[in-house]
């Protein structure tokens, strides 16, 4: 918010940084949708350019090569760019959250399109990480295989899911950020009140049917997890709903977080949670007894 030159430098340092501390790489993405979401779309583009300028130079210097600083601004800058617009004129999370879901999902679909299956080119990818593990006799061949194998099926979605999952988060320490400055506990409420829509929770069960019943089982494991991600931010937006309906205390969301980190199973169940709020409304339902019997 003090200039451009000190929001490139910031951009352009913690994208670069993130190669060492992947979690530099939210700060770099922040960046651009505070600008975006503060002062428009061409602010955001404007700032793109001179952070990629100024990534070019440093990935220039230390690697010799200026490719990751396009990597970094197609993957980290251009989706959040693209919702943070899209949230400034819409003025929606939950528009922003499905368009980002959307998105993830169109990538999916063009990479079976476009590249056919997937799957050969994880395995291609991780078939010598199976080989490492065999010589030093950490894994049996024939497990092995067997587990590779499923672990390439679910690549591509997993890849996707992860972009829109990193998009959305950068989008959120935006607003978050903008929200301190200008509109302090906005994003709070914000965030409390996101639902993304029946529809997506209808997706997400027919791809989930359509994964076990194993037809198009690989399409299906492509698109289903990207679903999932919506779904896991619902279920968090219920977990913050419900702790500030209950005036809790802030630790048990604390915990739940650092459950998802060391636990990976709760994000399922956190999605789970989702997807009946798609249709049962836990918020809305906890709010009107909570003022009735108030």
């Amino acid at each position: 918010m003090r200039g451009y030159s000190q929001a490139a430098l910031v951009a352009a340092v913690s994208a670069l940084l993130s190669m060492l501390m992947p979690l530099l790489g939210l700060i770099s993405s922040a960046s651009v949708g505070l600008v975006t979401l503060r002062n428009g779309a061409r602010a955001g583009i404007l700032l793109m350019l001179l952070s990629t300028l100024g990534a070019g130079v440093f990935a220039w210097l230390a690697l010799g090569s200026l490719w990751p600083a396009l990597g970094v601004l197609l993957v980290f800058w251009l989706p959040v760019w693209a919702l943070a617009v899209v949230l400034r004129l819409g003025r929606s999370l939950d528009l922003t959250v499905q368009l980002a879901g959307l998105g993830g999902l169109l990538l999916v679909i063009a990479l079976f399109t476009l590249v056919g299956d997937p799957t050969d080119y994880w395995h291609q990818l991780l078939e010598p990480v199976r080989q490492s593990l065999l010589k030093d006799g950490l894994v049996e061949a024939d497990s092995s295989q067997a587990m590779f194998a499923e672990i390439e099926r679910w690549m591509t979605g997993a890849f996707a899911a992860g972009l829109v999952l990193q998009s959305l988060v950068g989008l959120f320490l935006a607003r978050w950020w903008q929200a301190v400055l200008f509109n302090p506990g906005g994003f709070g409420q914000e965030f409390r009140a996101l639902g993304v829509g029946r529809v997506v929770g209808g997706l997400f069960l027919v791809l989930l049917g359509w994964v076990l019943m194993g037809a198009g089982a690989g399409a299906a494991a492509g698109l289903l997890p990207v679903s999932g991600v919506l779904l896991l931010l619902q279920g968090l937006a219920v977990a913050h709903g419900v702790r500030h309906i209950r005036n809790a205390p802030r630790g048990w969301l604390i915990g739940l977080y650092v459950l998802m980190v060391f636990m990976p199973q709760m994000g399922l169940l956190v999605a789970c949670l989702g997807l009946v709020d798609v249709w049962l409304d836990i918020r809305g339902r906890m709010a009107r007894r909570t003022s009735k019997s108030g």
